[in-house]
């Protein structure tokens, strides 16, 4: 029959329809229970519903290879396939084509082109996820993604994800941190130490002020970096993609540990990540890189990650499967 993959109300669907079935029958004592049975234990009917994971991918920009958010999120959403109590849902151009279809999302992840072309600061989408972060509704950004204006959308952010880039106090070299002392976290769970090339952002604008590399306590949430490394003199002196710098408070900073993917557990209930590589989308293909954002996703929407962490491998074929038609 192969993996039946329901949708997030197919279950309750499933169950309603069962129950009217059974409730077609003569009125007799095993109707009655057989109806009671199934409403009251949803294991009858196949399981409960299943959190769900909605992944909005950006339109198409950079070179090939650069920003594939669609083809990024396919390819996440692929290696989740078989975790169990769990839906991921992706949709691209930016945004969903019906609010509704977050009405019952337990988490939303956007990975898109930021600034004043993010998603979230369109339209009123603002007021749309804050409702649902009230809800608390997990909220993550990725890359680009964990930049918005300053004078709109950045108050949201730091309130929902815990930090932000803010463009010339942020900086975006390319650069290969070494992540080699992982805290104990579920979203670390067999994932070794590793490093690798990409667009790394740092010195970011986090929740109260905090530099970001220790985990702080605050009145709205509770803060844990999960990859830090320590830029080279050299990255801090620059080039930066743009603009190519050195900014005076980023060489002032030299020796400092910098947080590169935080997460944070909201006073509402809901939880957060921000996650500043994902420029190169070949880096998938290295495990403890996909690893660590794959527990982070799964732990973002409430459900268990295995000791071992999210179990995946990818092919060349599957990294080169869905990406945005850009030319040469």
């Amino acid at each position: 029959m192969g993996n039946l993959r329901l949708f997030p109300s197919g279950i309750a669907r499933l169950r309603s329809s069962v129950y009217h079935w059974a409730m077609s029958f003569p009125r007799n004592a095993l109707r009655s229970v057989f109806a009671l049975l199934l409403l009251v234990s949803p294991g009858l009917a196949g399981g409960a519903e299943d959190q769900k994971l909605v992944l909005i991918a950006g339109k198409p920009s950079h070179p090939p290879l650069m920003h594939e958010f669609r083809a990024g999120c396919l390819l996440l959403q692929n290696c989740l396939e078989g975790v169990e109590g769990l839906t991921v849902d992706v949709h691209d151009q930016g945004w969903v084509d019906d609010d509704k279809v977050l009405a019952d999302a337990d988490a939303i992840v956007i990975f898109a082109d930021g600034g004043g072309r993010h998603p979230a600061i369109q339209e009123n989408r603002l007021e749309v996820l804050g409702a649902l972060m009230e809800k608390g509704v997990g909220f993550g950004c990725m890359h680009y993604g964990v930049e918005v204006p300053p004078d709109k959308g950045a108050k949201e952010m730091v309130a929902w994800i815990g930090g932000r880039y803010e463009h010339m106090y942020s900086c975006n070299p390319i650069w290969e941190p070494q992540f080699q002392d992982l805290p104990k976290h579920a979203v670390t769970q067999g994932v070794s130490p590793f490093q690798i090339k990409d667009e790394w952002y740092f010195n970011m604008r986090f929740i109260g002020g905090i530099v970001g590399n220790e985990p702080s306590k605050q009145p709205s949430m509770s803060f844990t970096p999960i990859l830090m490394g320590k830029p080279s003199d050299d990255v801090r002196d620059g080039p930066y993609v743009y603009p190519k710098g050195p900014y005076e408070h980023i060489l002032s900073s030299k020796g400092r540990t910098e947080s590169m993917l935080w997460v944070v557990e909201r006073s509402d209930g809901g939880r957060g990540f921000g996650f500043t590589g994902g420029h190169f989308h070949m880096n998938w293909g290295n495990d403890d890189f996909r690893k660590v954002v794959l527990n982070t996703l799964v732990w973002l929407a409430k459900v268990n990650v295995p000791g071992k962490g999210i179990e995946s491998s990818v092919t060349e074929e599957q990294l080169k499967a869905n990406l945005d038609k850009k030319g040469k």
